[in-house]
């Protein structure tokens, strides 16, 4: 047989092929070949053909057929075999097929081979794709290289002990005494991998992490020395002695000083020390003062030196590199509760942010600035986020709307401003705000009856300008309903008053009737507003036929509504004026019921919902319904419970569209490691929709320690009953988890 063609002959060839099926025809032609070659057991050239399939396999070809011949190889005497063989383990073989246990006993004899460059690739190999078994029975021989002279075998033997722990956690107080060694190494590599180690330890158990908080003088002191030490050309990277080792030092005093006052005390100088010496100019010091900032912000460090974290982060927001200001975003969002004064200070950056190109970088911005709002700055901070929601794309539009909303309520100076603000976003983002904006403003107008007359003419005001924005619209047509009258007789003291006339009020309202624009529920709240009017105006006339006209509406509800309006002019005229006389103040009490999870600081902090309870109405009978709000209380449930990782649903359901639920997951976590990158996903039947929020984090903080919040809007429109299946992902002490769940016990009152 002759000689098979050599790997750079066949990556020549196949980089000729000038189409996706010509270059298929030459791997199958080849492949082919290496068949033949395997079943005939030709040793000459069996590493060279193994090479050739791991290059296809690396271009998506399938190479499976080669997993025995790389055992082959590893049991070769020949290191280049060896070399090979190994390379063919790692990338076509792991541990859910049966075939990499046939390895154990070769990786075993060459973990105890005379050469090191064999050991090394042995420790490769097992550190790899070793499975527990296999980490088992081997865990003895690495633990020996542990404690070898040989700083080569040290590291990767410290990197394979790594890969045992994760698989096999109840192994690792076999390790212990050879990592404290390891420790008082100089070589670079030996200390970087053991710093890995330990961190890996102390990740994992909470008794290991108190057993090496001892060794905190120990890492301050290499650090110290890494920072204070000359040029060195083997470490130096872009002027910085080895900048690899530096931050995973930093990560590792960070584990060791969460919330330990004797270990933090221990590390608050050399941070200072770091935070102060390292070069700015390149990224390479950047990635250290940022590994330095979150190493400040966890553990119990002094004031004076979480404001100097905390300027850190200023000047970053000042960095060309979108990456560092996005991270410098970041972490002052996660900072801005405990040191809310130090990020104040940096104030004016984070709201020119909000001009940055990039959405990312926006979105961080606005959620910040939300978070800084307080008392003194209410009035500038509003400024630029209303300037910021008339200019932002889409997107933001929802989420900067609901903001202004919760930060104008909770820090309005005055009712006139509070008014102004919310019909400020209602026409600029009035198709974009929450569902409950419209009750919230109603509700506000209501209360403050010094500002009833200005209200009405303002709102009276961008009716005429614009009736494309709905929820605007619904607010304007309620408020020219209960105070028409004022807006007639101008009696309005903030502002000049207009002139208006009844039948002009009247036009405005019976073009919200027949406006193409108008929605349903906006039709309802026009003629119940000139209904109202039949009580403040004179024109009772011609508001009874515009009634009369809607009580053959194609539109059911709107039909509805006028055949009952209609009713009242016939059947109880004697009782209207009572029934449709001005809406009291409306009180808040506190509800039993659901709550809302504001989002502050991409926290979340759960908030009583008030209910907006409709004014007390006299009915003559139950078919005349007045346009208000209803909140069902609506009992919580567990959704899933495993792992320690605990989803709860909250439910609301709200008017004006009962069809909609929304649910509210709260996930906690009560394993000691926190949960990252954790994403939760839904689907429903069919005949349901579904909209899936932005989650308000992607960490589920460790031992009930914090909630992650996403919201869930569930369109039900034939009244069946709810069924979900989700999905959830997240990485938890290193290792990914992907589990799928059905939640079918939903209560009734869910989805009635």
């Amino acid at each position: 047989m002759p000689a098979p063609i050599r790997l750079r002959e066949l990556i020549r060839t196949i980089r000729t092929a000038r189409t996706q099926a010509e270059e298929r025809e030459m791997i199958q032609k080849e492949c082919a070949a290496i068949r033949s070659s395997f079943r005939e057991e030709d040793n000459t050239y069996r590493c060279r053909n193994v090479a050739k399939l791991l290059y296809m396999h690396m271009l998506g070809y399938p190479a499976h057929f080669g997993q025995l011949e790389c055992l082959k190889l590893i049991a070769s005497q020949k290191f280049t075999d060896k070399r090979i063989g190994y390379l063919g383990a790692m990338l076509l073989l792991d541990e859910r097929q049966d075939v990499h246990l046939l390895m154990t006993n070769c990786i075993k004899n060459d973990l105890n081979h005379s050469t090191q460059y064999v050991q090394g690739l042995a420790l490769c190999t097992l550190g790899c794709m070793g499975s527990s078994e296999m980490c088992r029975d081997l865990a003895g021989e690495v633990e020996k290289l542990l404690k070898t002279s040989n700083s080569y075998l040290r590291k990767k033997a410290a990197l394979c002990a790594v890969h045992v722990i994760r698989k096999v956690p109840e192994l690792m107080e076999m390790f212990l005494p050879a990592t404290k060694n390891l420790l008082s190494e100089k070589n670079h590599g030996v200390l970087h991998t053991s710093v890995v180690l330990l961190t890996e330890m102390c990740e994992r158990s909470p008794d290991t992490l108190a057993h090496f908080r001892k060794l905190v003088p120990q890492l301050v002191r290499i650090l110290k020395n890494l920072i204070m030490s000359g040029y060195s050309p083997e470490h130096d990277v872009s002027g910085i002695s080895d900048p690899f080792l530096q931050v995973r030092i930093l990560r590792l005093l960070r584990i060791l000083g969460k919330n330990d006052d004797d270990s933090s005390e221990a590390m608050n100088d050399i941070l200072a020390q770091v935070a102060t010496n390292t070069e700015t100019s390149k990224n390479v010091g950047n990635a250290i003062l940022y590994e330095t900032v979150l190493t400040i912000m966890d553990i119990k460090s002094e004031s004076g030196l979480r404001v100097l974290a905390i300027n850190i982060l200023g000047r970053f927001l000042l960095n060309n590199d979108k990456n560092i200001r996005y991270v410098a975003l970041t972490s002052l969002l996660k900072t801005v509760q405990t040191d809310h004064n130090a990020v104040q200070r940096h104030r004016s950056t984070i709201v020119d942010c909000l001009k940055d190109l990039d959405v990312s970088i926006k979105r961080r911005a606005m959620e910040l600035s939300f978070a800084l709002v307080n008392g003194n700055n209410i009035r500038g901070m509003m400024k630029e986020l209303l300037y910021f929601l008339d200019s932002c794309d889409p997107e933001f539009k929802a989420d900067c709307a609901s903001g202004v909303f919760l930060a104008a309520e909770k820090y309005a100076p005055s009712k006139r401003w509070h008014i102004d603000t919310i019909m400020r976003v209602l026409t600029t983002a009035g198709s974009y705000v929450r569902d409950d904006s419209v009750p919230n403003l109603i509700q506000l107008i209501t209360n403050s009856v010094e500002m009833h007359a200005y209200t009405v003419q303002r709102l009276y005001k961008a009716l005429l300008d614009d009736i494309s924005q709905q929820p605007l619209v619904q607010v304007a047509s309620w408020c020219i309903g209960e105070y028409g009258d004022l807006l007639v007789s101008g009696q309005c003291e903030e502002e000049e008053p207009i002139q208006v006339t009844e039948d002009e009020v009247l036009d405005v309202l019976e073009g919200l009737l027949v406006s193409n624009l108008s929605t349903p529920v906006t039709r309802g709240y026009s003629l119940t507003a000139i209904m109202k009017l039949s009580t403040r105006f004179s024109s009772v006339n011609r508001i009874k036929k515009v009634v009369s006209i809607y009580g053959s509406s194609i539109d059911v509800e709107l039909q509805q509504r006028a055949v009952e309006y209609n009713a009242l002019f016939k059947k109880y005229d004697h009782m209207r004026p009572a029934l449709l006389e001005r809406m009291p103040i409306m009180e808040k009490t506190a509800s039993n019921g659901p709550t809302e999870i504001v989002q502050t600081n991409g926290e979340t902090e759960p908030s009583t919902v008030e209910a907006k309870h409709p004014p007390p109405v006299t009915q003559p009978t139950n078919q005349v319904r007045i346009i208000s709000k209803n909140i069902y209380c609506i009992p919580s449930m567990t959704a899933y419970n495993k792992n320690g990782l605990k989803i709860d649903f909250t439910f609301e359901r709200a008017n004006p569209n009962p069809n909609i639920a929304v649910i509210t997951i709260h996930a906690t976590n009560s394993t000691e490691a926190e949960m990252t990158d954790f994403v939760f996903q839904a689907a429903v039947p069919k005949t349901f929709q579904l909209q899936l929020l932005s989650p308000s984090s992607n960490v589920v903080p460790a031992l009930n320690q914090g909630t992650v919040t996403q919201v869930i809007r569930v369109l039900n429109p034939q009244k069946q009953q709810l069924r979900m299946r989700i999905k959830l992902t997240y990485t938890h002490k290193g290792s990914a988890v992907q589990d799928l769940a059905e939640v079918n016990n939903f209560p009734p009152q869910s989805w009635q």
